[in-house]
């Protein structure tokens, strides 16, 4: 998979991520049937295309990623839907978040890169 293939996965598996969490907490302990099925199906698929992501993204940055996008996703969801009540310094951490995961995607180097293959070539 080429690496912005890769990273458009990765962040559409974040996407997945959020509407599975909220789903599941929608579904009141798997009680409710429509949430309970949203949820068994975003969450495989986003699991899948993380799976798919760090084949070519680095593992740790692509966790991030997926856990700090889909978290604040989530988190952003609540607050515009008023299930959650928002201030000042919650949207400030919010985008500290984000902009830490940019930081991550922009100085990610793919697998095999040239700065990698000269790392670990003995002197």
């Amino acid at each position: 998979m080429r690496a912005r293939t890769a990273w458009l996965v990765l962040l559409a598996s974040a996407v997945l991520e959020a509407v599975w969490a909220t789903a599941l907490g929608a579904s009141a302990g798997f009680s409710q049937p429509v949430p309970t099925i949203v949820f068994a199906v975003t969450a495989v698929l986003s699991f899948i295309g993380l799976e798919r992501a760090v084949q070519t993204v680095p593992l740790a940055t692509g966790y991030a990623v997926w856990t700090g996008v889909g978290g604040a996703l989530t988190v952003i969801w609540a607050l515009v839907t008023g299930a959650q009540p928002w201030n000042p310094l919650m949207l400030l951490f919010l985008a500290g978040i984000l902009v830490a995961v940019a930081g991550l995607a922009l100085t990610e180097r793919p697998h095999g890169s040239p700065a990698e293959a000269t790392a670990s070539t003995p002197d």
